[in-house]
């Protein structure tokens, strides 16, 4: 018996030492099979990016061998942004449906200030940053040549634009377009009482010069109006949730909208990781002169990397860890797949799906608050975009030799704190706003197409901070108002116990009458 007991366990003991590397196997395969979308996304991204390269050393290739590439990385742009529509719709009014006037009021002061601290601060950084590199120089603009001529913003036009937008005249045409102010210069020669007999009064007449009137238009351009859908169906969910009992049927069918526009996404994510390889490949092989690019503006690209790299990964970590009291790197690797998908697809709007799917199933936010705060945050926080623009306006004075005084340097911060929340939530945005900067101050507005070359990529980096910063906003908007929603769950709760009682209580009483009117009878 002493025997059996000695060698059961020795067998014990052996079991153990044999079976450690098959655990470390089955929680390695665990893990992988887990996370297995995500790293399929990022081998996507290496395997498009060094795809790009490696085909790039080939001799040039046919522009119809590049859009065969590029094809599925457009299939997927589509399918994405094919969502944004019924996403925003749901997620907004189920989202606010679920809260009364006052949490919701709460929940929008706390999100709009997170959005404009965090801006200001990337703007500051970005002037901060290119004051002290100084990667313009004078010399670059030889190099570059001259960029070409754009229609010169005006900063009150496209701050009247954005309230026009907010409040669309017909929510159908708001759905795949928006208005916008265009400016025209028309030449009118002004007639003057001029003695034409005389010799001085015909030289007058033909020497005058023209003067140039500007015209304003109003013209609709291709384009969702994503501000003024927000802004209407924010109204809508706030009426529809005062309404209770009676709304219950609509809140369920956007409910159920919602979960079946989840269900596709998840559906879109496991094509994403071919389609992000295809539209990083395509775009790097149908680049010109990469390299000769890369050496004129390196030191421009730099700077608005270093940037974005301490904004995405120290200050807004920071101030996540400041409020909430919790690793902010284990909150970013929740999110890390929303991350890569921004990276590969430069569109924040693009990339709410994918969002929404790692803010609640991965990191439990309340779906209250990341219905709310992420559709308005893809749309006006910005935090990269503002960073880029405050560098790229100054670079630009750097190029062409100008001096600014810290009065224009502060137009600067604040000019691009406010156009990036002007800027669409699709790839290169930025570059558009850049022109109300640049008059702003009175910069050439033609030397932005010289940044063209470099934009695809810095657009990417900017994108994956707005997503970050969106993000990182939910979570510290949900923390603020945990306290708040858990009252006014209870309070739900009570009022249905409540409810559910006064029902049962008037089922009994009707048991209670009939059966007495069975007797009496």
């Amino acid at each position: 018996m002493p025997k059996q007991v000695e060698v059961r366990m020795h067998e014990s003991q052996l079991e153990p030492v044999e079976a450690r590397p098959q655990n470390k196997c089955a929680k390695i395969c665990a893990a992988l099979s887990k996370n297995l979308l995500l790293t399929l996304t990022v081998l996507g991204v290496v395997m498009g990016a060094v795809s790009g390269m490696l085909l790039r050393v080939a001799s040039p290739i046919h522009p119809d061998i590049i859009m065969v590439i590029a094809f599925p990385g457009d299939i997927l742009m589509r399918m994405l942004k094919m969502l944004i529509l019924p996403l925003i719709i749901s997620s907004l009014i189920t989202g606010l449906a679920g809260l009364d006037a006052k949490s919701s009021g709460r929940l929008g002061s706390r999100a709009m200030v997170y959005y404009m601290s965090t801006t200001i601060i990337a703007a500051i950084l970005g002037v901060i940053l290119v004051i002290v590199i100084h990667p313009g120089d004078p010399k670059l603009k030889e190099n570059l040549g001259e960029g070409i001529k754009n229609d010169d913003v005006s900063s009150l036009d496209a701050a009247f634009d954005l309230i026009r937008n907010l409040f669309p005249e017909n929510l159908v045409q708001a759905c795949f377009q928006q208005i916008q102010t265009v400016t025209t210069k028309v030449e009118v020669i002004v007639e003057e009482a001029v003695n034409a007999t005389s010799v001085d009064g015909l030289v007058a007449n033909i020497t005058k010069e023209p003067q140039i009137i500007i015209k304003r238009a109003l013209q609709y351009k291709s384009g969702m109006n994503v501000l003024g859908l927000i802004g209407f169906f924010i109204a809508f969910g706030i009426c529809m949730g005062k309404m209770g009992e009676r709304a219950k049927l609509m809140l369920e069918f956007f409910n159920i909208l919602n979960e079946i526009v989840m269900k596709i996404v998840i559906m879109i994510m496991w094509y994403s990781p071919f389609g992000i390889a295809c539209l990083i490949c395509g775009k790097i092989i149908s680049i010109d002169d990469l390299e000769t690019v890369a050496r004129q503006l390196g030191m421009y690209m730099v700077t608005v990397i270093i940037g974005l790299l301490i904004h995405g990964a120290i200050f807004l970590p920071g101030i996540y860890f400041a409020i909430v009291r919790k690793n902010p790197f284990t909150f970013f690797m929740g999110i890390f797949q929303a991350w890569i998908t921004a990276l590969g697809t430069a569109s924040s709007a693009g990339t709410l799906p994918v969002t929404f799917r790692c803010l609640e199933e991965n990191l439990g936010i309340d779906k209250r608050v990341t219905r709310f705060v992420l559709p308005v945050g893809a749309t006006i926080n910005m935090d990269g975009t503002a960073l880029y623009e405050a560098v790229a306006a100054i670079f630009i004075a750097q190029m062409n030799g100008i001096y600014l005084d810290p009065g224009q340097i502060i137009t600067v911060s604040l000019t691009a704190t406010l156009a990036s929340v002007g800027a669409a939530s699709i790839p290169s945005a930025g570059l558009v706003t850049m022109l109300l900067i640049l008059t702003a101050v009175g910069l050439p507005t033609q030397d932005i197409s010289l940044l063209v070359a470099v934009d695809w990529l810095l657009d990417r980096f900017r994108t994956s901070v707005n997503v970050m910063g969106d993000s990182y906003g939910a979570a510290i908007v949900y923390h603020l108002s945990k306290a708040e929603l858990d009252e006014l769950d209870a309070t739900t709760a009570k009022s249905d116990d409540i409810e559910m009682s006064k029902t049962q209580s008037s089922y009994y009483d009707d048991i209670k009458n009939h059966q007495e009117n069975n007797s009496n009878q």
